[in-house]
C-alpha cells in the first residue's frame, strides 16, 4: 500500500475520492408522491395541464373589467352595477359587459368578460345592486391567469432535484400521483474498537458506549440514505475483512469508525487496500478535527474511515459522507450549503495551513448573528450537541478576531 507522507486539503481530497467512482447510473423507483419527500427525482416531471386550469380571484372582491375602474378614487368613486355573484367550485353563468362588477371569492372563477378583481374594502355599497370603486385597478391585478403558473407540457421539476414540500403539493395540483425517483443509497456502517461496547450494556472499566454508528446512522437518515449497522467489531485484521467484505457486497459505500485513530488507522488502511482496487486513496486529511480520515474506493465502492472520537467523526462526516451521500442519490455536486455569516465574540486562533471547523452557538444581536465558539475535546458529544453550526477557518488564515465575519454551516 503506498504511504501517504502529505496531508491533503479536504476539498482536494474529496476531488481525488470522487474521480474514482463511476458516473451516477441507477433505475427508477416509481413511488406515491406522498411517501417521495426527500427522494431525488430520476427523470423530469412534465406537466400535463395548465396551472391553474382557469381564470381565478386571488382576493375577496369584486370581478371587474379593469378599464371601468381607471380614474376611480374615494373622493371620485366609480359606480358599477352588480350583476352577480360567483358561485365556489363551479362557473359562473354569466357574462360582465361595461359598467359591471361581480361579488367574488378567493379562488372564485372568474366571469366571461373580466380581467380584474377589485379587493372588497375598496368597495362599499352605494344602493342595491350597484357598488362604488373606490380605488382603480390595473389589468390583470389581484387574479391569476389560466397556465399563469404552469403551461401545460412545461418541465415543472427537473431530474436530480430532492424533492420539498412544494414540490409534492405543486404535482397533487397537477393530479401527479405517483414520481420517479432514485433509489434509496444504502450505507454501511462498522464500528471497530476493543473497548467500545453496545449502547445497551453498562460499559466496565475502560470501555465506551457506542456512539458514532447512532450518530451516523443519524446522518444518513437526515440526508436520504438507508444505514445498515454491521455492528461493533474488535480491532483484529480477519474480523474487518470478513465485515468489511459483507458490507460492500450489501450496500452502496461504507463507512468505518474509531479504525483511523492511531494505533489501528494502519490496520484499517492495509484492509481496504486489500479489498478491491484502487484501494485507499487518501491517508490524512490538512483538517481539524479529523485529520486521521481515510479514503479510498474499492472495485466502484466507496470506502471511508473516520475518526473514532465522536465529534471528530460528525464533522468529518459531514465533510465527505454528505457529499458522497449526495452523489449516490442523484443530486448535482453543486457545493451548495445551507450556511449563515456571523460575528465572532471571541477570537479564534487557527495554524496555518490547516482548515480548522469549529463548533459554535449562534445568538442573535442588534448587530446581526453572533457566533459564540465552544471550545471542546473532540471526544466530548455534547460540545456539539449544544452548538448549532461549525465556523470554518480557511487555511490560509491564521484565524479570526473578535467582531470578524465568519461563515457559519449548519449541523
Amino acid at each position: 500500500m503506498p504511504e501517504f507522507l502529505e496531508l491533503l486539503p479536504p476539498a482536494q481530497a474529496l476531488s481525488l475520492l470522487n474521480s474514482h467512482l463511476p458516473d451516477f447510473s441507477a433505475e427508477p423507483v416509481w413511488v406515491d408522491t406522498l411517501q417521495a419527500l426527500g427522494r431525488v427525482t430520476a427523470r423530469p416531471v412534465f406537466s400535463p395541464e395548465p396551472l391553474p386550469a382557469f381564470g381565478r380571484s386571488t382576493v375577496d372582491g369584486y370581478a371587474v373589467r379593469a378599464i371601468d375602474t381607471f380614474g376611480a378614487s374615494e373622493s371620485l368613486p366609480a359606480y358599477l352595477a352588480l350583476v352577480g355573484e360567483v358561485p365556489m367550485g363551479a362557473a359562473p353563468n354569466f357574462t360582465l359587459t361595461t359598467g359591471q362588477c361581480a361579488l367574488i371569492y378567493t379562488g372564485g372563477m372568474l366571469p366571461e368578460g373580466s380581467d380584474a378583481v377589485v379587493m372588497i374594502e375598496n368597495t362599499q355599497v352605494s344602493r342595491p345592486s350597484e357598488m362604488e370603486i373606490l380605488r382603480a385597478v390595473a389589468n390583470a391585478e389581484n387574479i391569476l391567469k389560466p397556465g399563469e403558473d404552469v403551461s401545460e407540457g412545461q418541465e415543472i421539476i427537473p431530474a436530480g432535484v430532492k424533492l420539498r414540500p412544494a414540490e409534492i403539493g405543486g404535482m397533487y395540483a397537477l393530479g401527479l400521483t405517483k414520481v420517479a425517483v432514485n433509489p434509496v443509497p444504502i450505507i454501511g456502517l462498522i464500528s471497530s474498537g476493543d473497548e467500545v461496547v453496545s449502547p445497551s450494556s453498562l460499559p466496565a472499566a475502560g470501555q465506551v458506549r457506542d456512539i458514532n454508528s447512532y450518530s451516523l446512522s443519524a446522518l444518513v437518515q437526515q440526508i436520504g440514505g438507508e444505514p445498515h449497522r454491521f455492528g461493533i467489531i474488535q480491532d483484529r485484521p480477519q474480523v474487518l475483512r470478513e465485515t468489511l467484505s459483507k458490507a460492500l457486497a450489501e450496500c452502496d459505500a461504507v463507512v468505518i469508525t474509531a479504525g483511523s485513530s492511531a494505533g489501528t488507522r494502519d490496520l484499517t488502511a492495509e484492509v481496504i487496500h486489500s479489498m478491491g482496487a484502487p484501494g485507499v486513496l487518501v491517508h490524512g486529511v490538512n483538517v481539524r478535527p479529523g485529520k486521521p480520515t481515510i479514503l479510498g474506493v474499492c472495485n466502484g465502492k466507496a470506502i471511508i474511515g473516520l475518526p473514532g472520537n465522536p465529534v471528530s467523526a460528525l464533522v468529518i462526516a459531514g465533510l465527505f459522507v454528505t457529499p458522497l451521500l449526495e452523489r449516490l442519490m442523484g443530486l448535482p455536486a453543486n457545493g451548495f450549503r445551507k450556511s449563515v455569516f456571523a460575528r465572532l465574540m471571541v477570537n479564534i486562533a487557527s495554524q496555518a495551513g490547516r482548515e480548522d471547523w469549529v463548533p459554535v452557538k449562534l445568538l442573535p444581536s442588534e448587530q446581526g448573528l453572533q457566533a459564540d465558539p465552544i471550545f471542546y475535546k473532540s471526544n466530548l458529544i455534547f460540545s456539539l450537541a449544544r452548538a448549532d453550526g461549525l465556523a470554518c477557518i480557511p487555511a490560509d488564515a491564521t484565524g479570526f478576531g473578535v467582531g470578524e465575519l465568519v461563515e457559519v454551516v449548519f449541523l
